[in-house]
Formats: structure tokens, C-alpha cells, sequence
């Protein structure tokens, strides 16, 4: 545990009115990281190998959220390694973009038995993480991948095949939905949706830039 988490735990033990919690304290997300790891708020640690924090760019206008790690994401450490993984190295690739320019997280960290989708709780628990890598890396657009993190990010009733493509701007991020690379693989015909979606995001990312 470095320095400045010792003494954003030292903190944390005043007896204050409201205190703040440890991840809003955070100033960078390797403090944040190391919050995350010794993270005990739901079931899912306890039967995983490994937290899956996220990585790319710390300072990413463009952020992909999706629901959790997978089994080759448990194994590795790392988000989207898997064959999913790969299939969205190469959308980002054919819109020019790179694992290094943006940065890739989850809903959850930790990887859900047998890959479910996380449960209510298990998201309620992990989603302040969540935020608080969005509110230190300060993302211009978020492209929320699959149903679980637009309804983490955007609405509960979101659905993902009704409201993929549509821009929300809310919390003061430009917030894209589209379908989860898996379900690509599942799928081939929801290629061309998510193709669409992301050449909408390279648009209004170009847009702000100028």
C-alpha cells in the first residue's frame, strides 16, 4: 500500500459526521487501483483470481465500459483479452484507434462465476469504483458495450437493441450505448450496428477536438 493510501486509510478512521469513502479520496487511479484490490464489498473477490481494475490511457477522452471480467480476463489480470476482447482490438483499429489512446474498464472488477452477468448487488457494490475512474480520467465520451453498463450509466431501462446509437449526455459525459463484442460473436449481424455506432463516435470525437 503506497504512502498516499496509508494516509487516505488514516483518514478515513476519524470519526466524522459523514465521512468521505476511500475511493472519493482518491486522486489517481493507482491510488484507486490499490483500493479496488483489497476491496472486500461483495462475494465476487473471494472467488476470482485476480482484480481486473482496467487499463489504457489515464488521461482517455474516449472510455469503454463493459459488465465484467471473463475467464481469460481473471487469468491475465487485464480487461478484453478474451476472444471478445480481440474482435474489439480490432473495431478500435479500424477506427484508428488504439488500446494505448483509450481506456478499458468494467462495470464489475471481478470476474462473476461462470461468467454470469453480475448481480444488483454485486453491481451497487462495485459501481462507486466505477464512477470514481470516470470522475479521475475525465473522459469526454463514454461507449458503454453491452446492456449492463448503459443501465449502470445511463438508465436502468435501457435496452441495448432499442437505444444502441443514441448519444446521452449525462453527468457532463457524451455517453454512447452499443452491443458487447461477444454479442457480436453470437451474432455477425449486429456488426454492422456497432461499426455504425462507432463511426458516430469517431465523428463527435472529432467534432470536440476541433
Amino acid at each position: 500500500m503506497t504512502e498516499n493510501v496509508k494516509q487516505l486509510t488514516l483518514l478515513s478512521d476519524f470519526k466524522t459526521e459523514s465521512p468521505r469513502p476511500l475511493w472519493e479520496q482518491a486522486n489517481s487511479l493507482e491510488e484507486l487501483t490499490e483500493i479496488i484490490t483489497a476491496c472486500r464489498r461483495c462475494r465476487l473477490r473471494d472467488g476470482c483470481h485476480q482484480v481486473v481494475c482496467g487499463e489504457g490511457n489515464p488521461k482517455a477522452d474516449i472510455m469503454l465500459v463493459g459488465e465484467g471480467p471473463g475467464k481469460a480476463e481473471d487469468e491475465a489480470g487485464r480487461p478484453f483479452v478474451g476472444a471478445a476482447g480481440r474482435l474489439l482490438d480490432n473495431i478500435l483499429k479500424a477506427v484508428d484507434l488504439s488500446r494505448s489512446e483509450v481506456f478499458i474498464g468494467n462495470v464489475v472488477k471481478c470476474r462473476p462465476p461462470g461468467n454470469r452477468l453480475p448481480l444488483p448487488d454485486e453491481v451497487k457494490a462495485c459501481e462507486p469504483y466505477l464512477r470514481a475512474q470516470l470522475r479521475i480520467i475525465k473522459p469526454k465520451i463514454v461507449i458503454c458495450l453491452g446492456a449492463l453498463a448503459g443501465k449502470t450509466l445511463v438508465d436502468p431501462s435501457l435496452r441495448v437493441t432499442r437505444d444502441r446509437g443514441q448519444w446521452v449526455d449525462k453527468d457532463g459525459f457524451l455517453i454512447m450505448p452499443t452491443f458487447h463484442p461477444a454479442a457480436l460473436l453470437r451474432d455477425p449481424r449486429k456488426k454492422r450496428p456497432v461499426w455504425e455506432d462507432f463511426q458516430s463516435v469517431i465523428k463527435r470525437y472529432d467534432q470536440l477536438k476541433a
